[in-house]
């Protein structure tokens, strides 16, 4: 009883830590851009939905994909597509967006789920890879030019996204969204289910649940998620090319959601700031990026083991204190 008792007033912690730097990370964005550049700060919020969607698979259902860039680029070229030669609006586009992940995600996950383990995330990998290749070769995408001016155009018809304030809380209020619609997800019995999948998926099976189902709806909804992600970059920076569809751009959201911590919510979004504000920051020295990220995840793994946010749970909170249980 007593150690049941420590258990819940341990978890009861993680959310009060957990919602406390929610709140203050809303109120810093609410303020943010009247003292950093938006096109910055809009940046590292699509990327930190991007990293968020990924952990939804990795950190809640277990599931390690190579792949996650063909979601989060897909979407960018369904967007800026529809936005730019149809006239869409953008909200019409950024819709567009998610839907199409969603679906190359029901195709992708129709194929990975079936394996495990590095069996899983070489599939997904192969797949990806054969997504890239269709952009390159595409007349639609551009090829390596990609689709370039893409209008921002008129949310709803009045709010008129060319102007920086204006697109900025846009990509805020989406984001928000994006981040509570995974909470609820993970916070459901949908998600209890996820997670005794990561933790024993013979267990799962013994119990009578679909496991394959519940994967393969993990794997679209956190595809759909990264799609939204990926819409909402292409409509802030107007452009949609191939850097959005490699598979370093997969790895990249990888090393995001490992600096900040696997099963946790907020350590996503920490780890995509990391990542976006090195790159910013290094994007006009003469110190190569990848040698500054490779630096980071490492002195990350040799220090941070948890990530930054899940060794923050496991100090002031004790070893199971993290949001993994």
């Amino acid at each position: 009883m007593a150690e049941l008792s420590l258990r819940e007033t341990r978890a009861k912690s993680s959310v009060w830590l957990e919602w406390t730097l929610v709140g203050l990370g809303i109120l810093t964005l609410l303020v943010a851009p009247f003292f950093v550049y938006p096109i910055f700060l809009m940046k590292m919020l699509c990327f930190a939905l991007f990293a968020c969607a990924f952990n939804l698979l990795l950190g809640y259902t277990g599931l390690l994909s190579f792949g996650h860039a063909t979601f989060f680029g897909g979407a960018a070229y369904f967007t800026a597509y529809a936005v730019k030669v149809w006239g869409w609006p953008p909200e019409a586009g950024i819709l567009l967006g998610a839907l199409g992940a969603a679906l190359l995600g029901l195709v992708m996950g129709f194929f990975a789920i079936r394996r495990q383990g590095i069996y899983f995330a070489m599939i997904t990998l192969a797949l990806s890879q054969m997504f890239f290749f269709f952009c390159v070769q595409a007349p639609f995408t551009g090829g390596e030019d990609g689709i370039q001016g893409v209008p921002r155009g008129k949310l709803l018809g009045m709010l008129d996204l060319n102007v920086s304030i204006n697109i900025y809380y846009f990509v805020l209020a989406v984001f928000l969204i994006g981040v509570f619609a995974i909470w609820r997800i993970i916070n459901s019995p949908f998600g209890m289910i996820l997670r005794s999948i990561r933790e024993n998926e013979s267990r799962a099976i013994s119990l009578g649940y679909s496991v394959a189902n519940y994967k393969l709806a993990a794997f679209v909804m956190s595809a759909t998620l990264a799609g939204l992600a990926g819409a909402l970059k292409a409509i802030v920076f107007q452009f949609a090319t191939l850097t959005d569809v490699t598979w370093q751009m997969s790895g990249e959201v990888i090393l995001m959601t490992l600096l900040g911590g696997i099963g946790t919510m907020v350590g996503p979004i920490i780890g995509a700031s990391l990542v976006v504000g090195l790159e910013n920051t290094l994007a006009t020295s003469s110190f190569p990026v990848t040698i500054a990220t490779g630096l980071t995840f490492m002195v990350c793994v040799l220090v941070f083991r948890r990530g930054i946010v899940g060794e923050v749970y496991a100090r002031f909170l004790g070893p199971k204190g993290d949001a993994k249980d």
